[in-house]
């Protein structure tokens, strides 16, 4: 479903890795998390807590919220909206918000 341009070699982004879930993903420097899982062929992004339904990206251009993965330990990102990294560490949520650190009365 998604083909990157193919572009002269002088004009290609430097290639980098990102980790989803443990793999190692290839991706080119400027892209966006959400283009670059898409690409990789991962799908679904995240499942919803109430109903545990496969939820990707719609807009990309952080309207829906339907990208949001977990990005070097930050709950909650909207992958449409972040340049990846090298390295970068991506965890693909299920259900609701991980509650950290909690505070027991």
């Amino acid at each position: 479903m998604f083909k990157p341009i193919d572009l002269p070699a002088a004009e290609q982004r430097k290639s980098i890795v990102i980790h989803v879930e443990g793999r190692a993903i290839q991706a080119r420097g400027g892209q966006t998390l959400a283009t670059a899982l898409l690409g990789a062929g991962v799908v679904p992004f995240r499942r919803t807590s109430v109903s545990g339904a496969p939820r990707a990206p719609l807009c990309l251009m952080g309207v829906c919220f339907d990208c949001l993965v977990e990005v070097d330990g930050s709950q909650n990102v909207q992958s449409c909206l972040v340049e990846v990294k090298n390295g970068m560490q991506v965890r693909l949520p299920t259900g609701a918000r991980r509650i950290e650190n909690e505070e027991t009365a």
